[in-house]
């Protein structure tokens, strides 16, 4: 088992992201902004992030960057779970630090599959 922290602001996309990860059989953290998330990943050390992007305070993008360039949390992979579609988002994404990006409305069979692959074995 896991521990996945999901960042997200909206309380329906997390609810929904919750059912996934625990029908998985992993432990669920929660942060409601990029803020609160990078302050939930330096202090839980999950094994991994899904993380939105369009939320208040710190967006999805500034906080992967924070938590990929600090020594302390670096090695833990993040997942974008965004509405931004975009093939410049996407790339942008990944260039803060995101290991995978996946599109909303969630395809279940491909997070399960893009969370199972970045986990540690």
């Amino acid at each position: 088992m896991a521990r996945i922290l999901i960042v997200d602001d909206s309380q329906s996309q997390l609810l929904g992201l919750k059912r996934i990860v625990e029908k998985m059989g992993h432990e669920i953290i929660t942060a409601e902004d990029g803020a609160a998330g990078v302050e939930v990943a330096k202090r839980e050390i999950p094994d991994l992030i899904l993380m939105d992007v369009v939320m208040p305070n710190l967006n999805g993008f500034q906080a992967t960057r924070t938590i990929s360039r600090e020594a302390k949390t670096s090695h833990i992979p993040i997942i974008l779970v965004t509405t931004k579609d975009q093939e410049t988002d996407k790339v942008w994404g990944m260039r803060q630090g995101a290991k995978a990006y996946v599109t909303k409305p969630i395809n279940e069979a491909e997070l399960t599959k893009v969370i199972n692959d970045l986990l540690p074995k």
